[in-house]
C-alpha cells in the first residue's frame, strides 16, 4: 500500500468540485473516462506518486471522471483512488493467486453462458466496464471467446429450456449496463420470453460510477418487465455515494426495482468496522440493502488487497455488534466448483 503523504506535504483534503458531468449523458461519460495515469495524478495533485506506480498493458487504467470527482485531492490513501490506481504490487507473483480463481472456464458450456449454480445461469453480456477495479476477479478472463453473439442466442435459449431447474438469469460481464439500451433490452427480451424465467438479475457498478446510466428509458423498461428485476450494485465505500448518485439510485428504487449491494473486502479501503458501518448505513439510507461482503477472490495481481480470514472474521463480529442484522451483509467467499457462495466460518479457531 502507498504510504501517507509526509507531514511537509500535508495538503488540505477536499473533494473535487462537481463538473459538468451532471448534465452530460452517460454515453458521453463512458467514452470520456480517464485512461492516462499522468492525467489522473495531475487532477488529484499526486504527481509525486508516479515512481511507485506502473502503466499496465493488459488491464489498463480506466476510471470515469464522475468517480474521480468523489476522491480527495492530495490523499494518496483515498479509498476510491486505491481501487483504481495501478500499483507495482500487482506485478508480484504470489502463490495461490491465479488468472482464473473461480475456475469459470470449466462451467462455460456455451459461449457467453456460465452455469455454476443449479437454478441460475450467468450471461457475460459484454467484456466492457466503465471502471477497471484493480481487484477484479475477471481481469484475465477471455471475453473475446465468451461473449454471446447473435448466433449463440438460440443455443443459449435451448440450453435454458433443456434445464427446467433454471428460473433466474444473471446479466454480468464486464458490466451489462455499459451496453446501449437497445442492445440491453434485446437481451432482456430474450429471457423474458422464456416462461420458466421468473427473475432477471443485473450485476453492475455503473450506477455508482456513472449514475446517469439509470436513465428514464432503462428504468421504464425494467418497470414493465414480466420478470422480477433485481439490480445488484457494487459499492465498496460510503464515499462512492454522493448526493448526485443518491438521486439516480432513488429513481431506480421508485421504479420498483429490488436493489441489493455486494462489497469486496479490501485491505486499506474498507477493512475497518467504521468503514463497513458507514457503508451499510449509507446504502440503506438510499434504499439499497447490503447483500454480500466478499472475501477477495484470489486473482493474480490483487494479493495486496487481501486480508487473512482471521482478520475478516474478527471484523465481521465487530460489524454484528455494531449494526442490526438487516444491515449486515453475508460474509462469503466464492470457491471453484462449489454450487453456492460459501459462508465464511465465524466459529473457526485460528
Amino acid at each position: 500500500m502507498i504510504n501517507h503523504l509526509s507531514a511537509q506535504k500535508n495538503l488540505a483534503k477536499h473533494r473535487l468540485p462537481v463538473h459538468s458531468h451532471t448534465e452530460t449523458s452517460w454515453q458521453t461519460q463512458l467514452a470520456d473516462t480517464i485512461n492516462d495515469l499522468d492525467e489522473l495524478l495531475e487532477i488529484l495533485q499526486l504527481t509525486e506518486l508516479k515512481p511507485s506506480l506502473y502503466v499496465p498493458k493488459n488491464f489498463p487504467l480506466r476510471v470515469p471522471r464522475a468517480f474521480v470527482n468523489k476522491m480527495c485531492m492530495g490523499d494518496a490513501n483515498d479509498p476510491l483512488l486505491l481501487q483504481v490506481l495501478p500499483q507495482r504490487a500487482e506485478l508480484s507473483s504470489v502463490t495461490g493467486y491465479v488468472a482464473d480463481p473461480l475456475a469459470e472456464n470449466i462451467h462455460n458450456p456455451i459461449q457467453g453462458l456460465l452455469h455454476k449454480y443449479q437454478s441460475r445461469v450467468l450471461i457475460t453480456v459484454t467484456g466492457a466496464c466503465a471502471i477497471h477495479c484493480r481487484y477484479c476477479f475477471r481481469q484475465h478472463f477471455d471475453y473475446q471467446s465468451n461473449l454471446p453473439s447473435s448466433q449463440q442466442i438460440p443455443a443459449i435459449k435451448y440450453y435454458i429450456e433443456s434445464h427446467p431447474e433454471i428460473n433466474e438469469v444473471i446479466l454480468s460481464g464486464g458490466d451489462p449496463l455499459s451496453v446501449s439500451n437497445r442492445r440491453l433490452i434485446q437481451q432482456l427480451q430474450v429471457f423474458e420470453d422464456l416462461a420458466q424465467i421468473t427473475t432477471i438479475r443485473l450485476h453492475t457498478r455503473l450506477p455508482i460510477v456513472i449514475p446517469e446510466r439509470l436513465d428514464r428509458v432503462l428504468l421504464d423498461y425494467l418497470t414493465q418487465s414480466r420478470c422480477q428485476i433485481v439490480m445488484v450494485l457494487h459499492c465498496n465505500h460510503a464515499n462512492e455515494i454522493d448526493k448526485h448518485t443518491e438521486y439516480y439510485i432513488s429513481q431506480a428504487k421508485q421504479a420498483g426495482i429490488t436493489l441489493l449491494n455486494q462489497t469486496v473486502l479490501l485491505q486499506g479501503v474498507n477493512d475497518s468496522v467504521s468503514a463497513q458501518v458507514a457503508l451499510s448505513q449509507r446504502l440503506f439510507a438510499v434504499g439499497v440493502l447490503p447483500y454480500y461482503l466478499h472475501v477477495l477472490d484470489k486473482v493474480a495481481g490483487a494479493a495486496h488487497f487481501d486480508l487473512t480470514e482471521k482478520k475478516a472474521v474478527e471484523l465481521y463480529w465487530q460489524m454484528l455488534a455494531a449494526m442490526p442484522g438487516y444491515l449486515v451483509p453475508k460474509l462469503v467467499r466464492e470457491e471453484p466448483h462449489r454450487l453456492f457462495k460459501t459462508p465464511v466460518n465465524l466459529y473457526k479457531v485460528y
